[in-house]
């Protein structure tokens, strides 16, 4: 069964709700050609050392799962019968751990929980009647990692073989308040089709994700170079050298020539350290300026390009009638000081959107969280063409 790094199966990449548009581009730039795209996802067929090229290489995924085998399961028991004829033995050392995730739809199972054991029995039970002995289980993601996924009665037994989720990047050690998840922020961008080498404005930046995210797709540095730890690496017939070559190829792409301005502002001191700490964490703190100041006050490079604001939105934040001033201030800003620019505003609230007192001329929907979202864009005209 080791054959798995070299074989090609189904995969199926995941992603947050509504990322996957921006996660198909990711993939087809990589080269690789798509089967399907859902709106959580893409399917397509790669071996498990092709999953280390894209766990290392995407920035709006969640996981990377490789499948091992589907089947019909009514129940419990038919999972468990048809997880007993795979050869774990050859997936999973009897000294390793491995930890079973799950997405269950099926009339006779209760909770995820009780479809998970049942996963982990017929696994243990597998390799305790080749071997022996039996691996270790838990809760960690930071091991082997099997994932099931089964729907009515079709079932699927995948390889995890990202673990912890793809879709944070590593160099958030402190989030700040209301952070945006970083596999958003990329999306965010990519939506906006900035170039990365005109200048990109972000302020009130918070915990600095959207300007660290533009700095890093700037250089082309892939989210790879930022961790040291995936599920492929726990098991049998991980051959490291493919980690590390692909590592070394994503050091030579980083183009660290010909960089944009990017320019990050917060009125709060606390936020501008804890985003300088994170660019720091990810290596980018050099090519990005940090203002303490009000948004109003933050500098504009006379060179057009992308401003955006992901200001806060009233689910959680704030109290609505300061931010209706703050989102009519927001307007009269892009109007008058960012002439030439594209503007970008997120937003989980279209009340306060309507106080911006511009016209978008395209929307595009987002999730932060649960939270039905828009990317509000502008475009904001030379001279008097205001809308």
């Amino acid at each position: 069964m080791a054959e798995v790094f070299n074989k090609q199966s189904k995969v199926i990449i995941t992603c947050n709700r509504r990322l996957s548009p921006f996660l198909e581009q990711e993939v087809r730039e990589l080269g690789y050609e798509i089967k399907r795209s859902f709106n959580t996802g893409v399917e397509l067929y790669a071996s498990v050392n092709e999953c280390i090229k894209l766990n290392l290489n995407l920035r709006t995924a969640s996981q990377v799962l490789y499948e091992l085998k589907s089947f019909k399961a009514s129940n419990a028991n038919d999972l468990y019968k048809q997880l007993l004829g795979i050869a774990w033995e050859d997936l999973i050392a009897i000294d390793g751990y491995f930890t079973v995730t799950s997405n269950v739809h099926n009339e006779t199972i209760t909770t995820p929980l009780f479809a998970n054991v049942k996963v982990k029995d017929a696994i243990v039970d597998r390799i305790k009647e080749r071997k022996g002995l039996r691996p270790n289980s838990g809760p960690d993601l930071n091991r082997a990692v099997i994932h099931l996924h089964w729907m009515d009665e079709r079932a699927e037994i995948f390889l995890d073989t990202s673990g912890e989720t793809l879709a944070k990047h590593g160099y958030r050690k402190h989030p700040g308040k209301a952070p945006m998840l970083e596999a958003l922020a990329t999306s965010t961008i990519m939506a906006t089709q900035w170039d990365g080498k005109s200048p990109f404005v972000n302020p009130m930046c918070g915990s600095g994700t959207l300007a660290i995210e533009a700095a890093l797709m700037a250089q082309n540095r892939k989210p790879g170079l930022q961790r040291m730890n995936y599920s492929f690496m726990h098991f049998i017939g991980y051959d490291e050298e493919a980690f590390f070559n692909e590592r070394r190829i994503l050091k030579d792409i980083t183009d660290k020539t010909n960089l944009p301005a990017i320019i990050a502002s917060d009125i709060s001191e606390d936020a501008i350290e804890i985003a300088k700490l994170n660019a720091r964490t990810a290596g980018v703190e050099h090519l990005i300026e940090f203002e303490v100041a009000d948004f109003a006050k933050t500098t504009i490079p006379e060179e057009p390009g992308v401003i955006m604001f992901n200001p806060e939105y009233g689910e959680r934040l704030g109290v609505h009638s300061k931010l209706e001033m703050t989102y009519a201030r927001i307007g009269d800003f892009l109007k008058t000081d960012c002439k030439g620019y594209r503007g970008y505003i997120f937003t989980g609230n279209p009340e306060l959107a309507k106080k911006i007192g511009l016209r978008a001329s395209r929307r595009f929907e987002f999730f932060n969280g649960k939270l039905d979202c828009r990317l509000l864009q502008y475009e904001l005209y030379e001279g008097s063409k205001d809308k």
